[in-house]
């Protein structure tokens, strides 16, 4: 019977692919693994909230345990990653003041842009790589950023592209490499991920039980 490995402990409730049915993000990388990858990789190039890397990582280990074609995996990665790329440039290039107004909104996101802004500023091009990996957080700030900075098309493609290039197969192959360890981690905190809400479930009873007791029959 074949297994497919559960994703690291970052990801909700990881499981064994052979329970049916108890983890859709499995579910969905084993059967259109490919879609699945470079939707997630676009995503995360536009700042949208997607754990990318943690994700490649569990797609690389479903490859090795399933057999699924890793290059598929990778150049779907690959592309989404540089779509994602060119559509935060073409944002930051086309909307420079009410993207700056947004960002400056929350103080976190400013934070960022501005970090971003001076990352570019120092480090030019290599600076544009880096922020693909291993800086990866930093990535869709610069994306936005360089657009909105002005910098050059090619040379910002050219960089993210190297960068792009390196952060997918380099977490596709943690993932491929490390496929027995990663299964056995999830495993591991699926079960104390149960124990743990177990364990909230019957305070949070318990806690009903005495506020009800409290209300019915009030201290003199």
């Amino acid at each position: 019977m074949s297994i497919i490995p559960a994703p690291p402990p970052d990801l909700p409730d990881p499981t064994m692919i052979d329970i049916a049915g108890e983890d859709w993000l499995i579910q969905a990388l084993a059967a259109h693994g490919p879609v699945v990858i470079f939707a997630v990789c676009l995503a995360s190039c536009v700042a949208l909230p997607v754990p990318a890397s943690v994700i490649l990582i569990s797609a690389g280990a479903i490859s090795a345990a399933s057999g699924l074609p890793l290059w598929q995996l990778a150049l779907a990665g690959i592309l989404g990653a540089i779509a994602g790329d060119q559509i935060a440039y073409a944002i930051g290039r086309a909307g420079r003041g009410p993207l700056i107004r947004w960002m400056d909104a929350k103080p976190k996101r400013r934070a960022g842009r501005l970090r971003a802004e001076g990352w570019i500023a120092r480090r030019g091009g290599p600076g544009v790589l880096f922020s693909r990996w291993p800086v990866s957080p930093l990535g869709p700030y610069v994306n936005f950023a360089a657009g909105a900075a002005g910098y050059n098309w090619a040379r910002f493609t050219a960089w993210a592209s190297v960068g792009e290039v390196i952060w997918v197969l380099v977490n596709l192959a943690a993932g491929y490499t490390f496929a027995d360890p990663i299964l056995f981690a999830a495993m591991v905190v699926h079960e104390a991920t149960g124990l743990l809400l177990s364990a909230g479930a019957l305070v949070l009873i318990l806690w009903a039980i005495r506020r009800v007791a409290k209300r019915d029959h009030p201290e003199t």
